[in-house]
């Protein structure tokens, strides 16, 4: 699924070029077609830049009404580098350059470097941002040391709603989840799935994959911070009415990625055909 993903996110990157003239801005210079292209699209602040035919009334649908953007400003990285993140900025290279070899012969080794580069840089920001977090609403362990594997804690859904009944009745601290970074973010999704506990409704599916339009490649911005997409999550698990599985055989069965990352690749082309049906969330 991964390198399902990154062909569709490399695919896309290179839509970008021509169509969003603030992602990569050093290349629309070379580019008579494009110049007519991007144009259009500089008046407009909004970074979602939607080629796809994507028609207006997806705003009704599930992952966009409630822009993630609201809590932050769009987070476009800055071409200059934080002086905060330099020391680990070397951790970082080598873990993305191993899995260069399966999307990299549509990608030169120079653009390869820069997307591992703009990657590092966006999710140590990140990193720190949620850390500074004064609600503790996520907190975030990176799995094996890896800074594109992150095992994300949800401590928080909507005090009113069944779903936290269930947390504090089962004593379950948090909802457990884990992010995968592929190599072109933030120009693609991560793929995140819930691993603990077990939850049925709310929109997660089996193998604990998540129909949330914005995780897929047409519906993502990369304006949206991780810390925006698990608020849009918590929402949408209230608002799909997401309980703890409580059935004793298939709430020991643990959800497994192969399962999420199958569930979430048909339900993705499921959509893309009939349309996405969730409600949006809204500001509440």
């Amino acid at each position: 699924m991964a390198t399902l993903l990154r062909k569709i996110g490399l695919i896309r990157l290179h839509n970008r070029d021509t169509e969003d003239p603030k992602h990569h801005h050093h290349h629309h210079h070379h580019r008579g077609s494009s110049q007519q292209g991007s144009s259009s699209l500089r008046g407009k602040s909004h970074p979602k830049s939607k080629p796809q035919g994507s028609s207006p009334s997806k705003e009704s649908h599930c992952s966009s009404s409630a822009s993630p953007a609201r809590h932050k400003p769009p987070k476009q990285q800055p071409p200059a580098p934080q002086p905060q993140a330099a020391p680990e900025e070397k951790k970082g290279p080598p873990a993305g350059s191993k899995e260069a070899p399966s999307g990299g012969k549509a990608v030169p080794p120079s653009r390869q470097a820069h997307c591992t580069q703009v990657r590092t840089r966006r999710l140590m920001k990140e990193l720190q941002d949620i850390a500074r977090l004064s609600d503790r609403f996520i907190s975030v362990e990176l799995v094996d040391e890896s800074l594109f594997d992150w095992n994300v804690k949800l401590h928080q859904v909507d005090k009113d709603s069944v779903l936290w009944q269930d947390m504090k009745e089962t004593s379950t601290e948090y909802i457990l989840l884990n992010l995968t970074f592929p190599d072109n973010f933030p120009f693609a999704p991560p793929f995140m799935r819930v691993l603990s506990p077990r939850l049925e409704n709310g929109y997660v599916l089996d193998g604990g994959a998540i129909c949330m339009e914005l995780l897929t490649p047409r519906g993502w911005s990369s304006a949206y911070t991780v810390e925006a997409v698990m608020r849009q999550f918590a929402a949408s698990l209230v608002k799909g009415q997401g309980r703890i599985c409580r059935k004793a055989g298939k709430s020991k069965k643990s959800f497994s990625r192969k399962e999420a990352e199958a569930t979430f690749k048909s339900l993705v082309k499921t959509h893309e055909k009939y349309g996405w049906v969730t409600p949006p969330v809204s500001d509440g």
